[in-house]
């Protein structure tokens, strides 16, 4: 499934990442926690193809990434990897559907079968009745079920999320771990999460905590 192995990543003289590694297996929901600063988002990132590491491997469903030029890189990450952020980063100018389905859009897939996926994505996530709306009308929990409905929509190996409920209040934010886990339950979808909310991680398969660029 997910696999980084003996990951090293460091910014200047500064060591983030010392060595560590992770496995997340298919249909898990996976947690990293740790205090601000520890490396999280950095591993998340190099995991996800945003970032290469500067010694180890990442493997995502047995490919090593790192052999990917940059042009197959990305398409490689566009069809494999789904990321949710604590902010949104939908594009303002687009409809919710179309932010949704730009991803299978720029895959190269069918826009009339991406289209039609993405309705079906917001309408299991509650929004049949938002399709037509821009960011700007909707809610912040509204936007990050869009954000998650975007990151589904090549039906990814992986959906990766870094502080997904940070920005959301105490009632959206739980809304948001269920859908987590109920997408879990109905299709089998992978999530590693990096989390400073202690609710969202206890209730996952597999939790790893940072310290000093490692993994306990």
């Amino acid at each position: 499934m997910l696999n980084g192995i003996t990951i090293y990543k460091r910014y200047g003289t500064l060591e983030i990442l010392r060595g560590l590694s992770i496995a997340v297996e298919k249909g898990q929901v996976a947690a990293i926690v740790g205090p601000s600063g520890c490396g999280k988002s950095t591993l998340l990132h190099v995991l996800g193809t945003l970032d290469r590491p500067d010694q180890g491997q990442v493997l995502i469903n047995g490919t090593d990434v790192s052999l990917l030029s940059p042009k197959k890189l990305a398409a490689f990450r566009n069809r494999h990897i789904g990321f949710v952020f604590q902010f949104h980063h939908l594009l303002p100018e687009f409809s919710a559907l179309e932010n949704v389905a730009i991803p299978g859009w720029l895959a190269g897939r069918s826009k009339a079968t991406v289209r039609e996926e993405a309705s079906r994505l917001l309408d299991k996530l509650g929004l049949s009745h938002r399709l037509d709306h821009k960011p700007s009308q909707l809610s912040g929990g509204e936007q990050q079920r869009v954000a998650v409905a975007r990151a589904l929509i090549n039906q990814p190996a992986i959906v990766l999320a870094d502080e997904p409920t940070g920005n959301l209040d105490s009632i959206n934010a739980r809304e948001l771990h269920q859908l987590f886990f109920r997408l879990r339950e109905e299709t089998g979808q992978t999530f590693l999460l990096v989390t400073h909310n202690d609710e969202l991680a206890r209730q996952c398969d597999r939790v790893w905590t940072m310290r000093d660029g490692m993994l306990s």
